[in-house]
This record gives C-alpha cells, sequence and structure tokens, in this order.
C-alpha cells in the first residue's frame, strides 16, 4: 500500500480541485510511492502529531488542516510551522492535508458527519455550487423534533461534546431547522437565514458580527476545533472501509490551541 493508493481514494471522494484558492490541500510532506506502515488521522498535524504517529507505527498522517497554507523561505526552526515539517523529514513521517475540498462535497464530508452528531434529516447544501446540488458550502436540515432553548442548547453541547456554546438571543419559537459549517462559516450566515433556520451552527465569529444575526436567526459558536474534531472519526472509518486490513488510527493528543476555564 503507497501514498498515492491512500490519497487517490481520498481524493475519489474529495478531488484536489475543490479546495478553495486559499487552500494547501494535498501531499505537503513525502513521495506518493513511499510504502505505508499505517496511518493516523487528525484535525491538526503539529509536532505532538508527528511524534504520536512515529510512537504508533504510522508513517502517514492525513490531516484536516494543512500545516503550510504559504510559501516558505527558511527552515530554521523559527516557528511550529517550521519545525513541524522538519520533525516530519527527519522521522519520515509524511504529511497530507484533506480541507476545504472536504468541506465542499454533499456525502461522506465535514458538514454532513456534523449533521449527523445532531441527527438532522432532509439534508441540503446551504450554498450549492452545481446544479447536482453535490458540491457546495454548509449544510441544513430538520431536528428529530422541536426544542425549545434550554433543551436544544443542551442537546447541542451534548452531541458536539462541548464546554460551553456562545450564543446570541433566542426567539420564544421553537427550534425545528438548523444550519451549520464546520471551521469559519460566518460566510454563510445570510444563506442560513434564507434558508429558514432557527440557528447557525459555526464558530469562529468576533463580537461585533454577532450583532448580524438582527433577530432573524440565533447565531451559536461552538469553537473551530469544537465543530470539526469529528473529521478525525471521518477520515478514519472512509480510509478503514476501503482498506479493512491495513492499520488506520485516530490520533488520541487533543490540538486544540484554545483553552476554556470554566
Amino acid at each position: 500500500m503507497t501514498i498515492q493508493d491512500i490519497t487517490s481514494y481520498l481524493e475519489s471522494i474529495a478531488p484536489a480541485h475543490l479546495q478553495e484558492s486559499y487552500d494547501n490541500a494535498g501531499l505537503i510532506v513525502g513521495q506518493p510511492d513511499t510504502e505505508v506502515t499505517g496511518v493516523l488521522t487528525s484535525l491538526d498535524c503539529i509536532e505532538t502529531t508527528i511524534e504520536e504517529a512515529k510512537a504508533r507505527g504510522c508513517n502517514l498522517i492525513v490531516a484536516h488542516h494543512p500545516i503550510v497554507f504559504r510559501g516558505l523561505k527558511r527552515f530554521n526552526g523559527s516557528n511550529y510551522v517550521e519545525r513541524t515539517v522538519i520533525k516530519a523529514i527527519k522521522e519520515d513521517v509524511a504529511i497530507y492535508a484533506i480541507h476545504t475540498n472536504l468541506d465542499n462535497v454533499r456525502h461522506q464530508g465535514v458538514n454532513e458527519r456534523i449533521a449527523q452528531r445532531l441527527e438532522l434529516t432532509g439534508l441540503r447544501l446551504l450554498k450549492p455550487k452545481n446544479e447536482e446540488m453535490t458540491i457546495g458550502s454548509g449544510m441544513v436540515g430538520q431536528l428529530p423534533h422541536p426544542m425549545g432553548k434550554e433543551t436544544f442548547l443542551r442537546f447541542l453541547k451534548d452531541r458536539m461534546e462541548l464546554s460551553l456554546v456562545k450564543h446570541t438571543v433566542f426567539p420564544e419559537e421553537q427550534v425545528t431547522t438548523v444550519a451549520l459549517c464546520g471551521g469559519a462559516g460566518g460566510f454563510l450566515l445570510s444563506d442560513a437565514k434564507a434558508a429558514g433556520a432557527q440557528v447557525f451552527v459555526t464558530s469562529d465569529y468576533k463580537y461585533h458580527e454577532f450583532f448580524d444575526a438582527d433577530g432573524e436567526i440565533v447565531i451559536c459558536d461552538i469553537g473551530h476545533y469544537e465543530s470539526e474534531r469529528f473529521t478525525t472519526q471521518l477520515l478514519a472509518e472512509l480510509l478503514t472501509k476501503k482498506f479493512p486490513t491495513f492499520a488506520v488510527l485516530c490520533t488520541e493528543r487533543n490540538t486544540n490551541p484554545v483553552r476554556y476555564y470554566v
């Protein structure tokens, strides 16, 4: 089994050309013809992820977030990006990222996994990019039953394994329709409103941006890591299903740089 075998399969689900222009998905460190001893899936790839992969016998990391977004001019270990790349090369661990291309697919993508966690039905893309409605941003669907404010927030916190939820004011009406976007989804707020959602679940909202809810929808900011953390399991499940006799492991490290005091 080579790196090329694995990445070709992943790109059959989320083709590389579907990534956004600013993104850097793909094979970041390593060579396609390298024989793979094991795969470690993760949300991020940082120094500790390389250490974990090496310790667990994996020489390929499949991460959601690319460790490199823009060109590196020096490799002297002056920041965590350079140190991670240097460590990966030294330890002979390849790094592959499957980022916004996995965000932009309707089936088996990041947002569908979030929708599954929230038990949503009648799923559709918030912002389709093709006529077949298979490519696009965000997702919207129906809750298993109507929920009031407290019930919904408890449900959201439990299903997404959250420490806290930042949100705008809830109306008196019950929640039936939920829009969502893993990661920073603020650009989809108008689409969430147009879709008739009472709640928009996403992350990375700034203070003044919360005012944009404007009484028309409830914004629930659950944190970037928290919104996408189950992508690690998604990737492992996809690879295990395709390569059932091959070692695919989920990271056991929490790479979230944000800490909460509650």
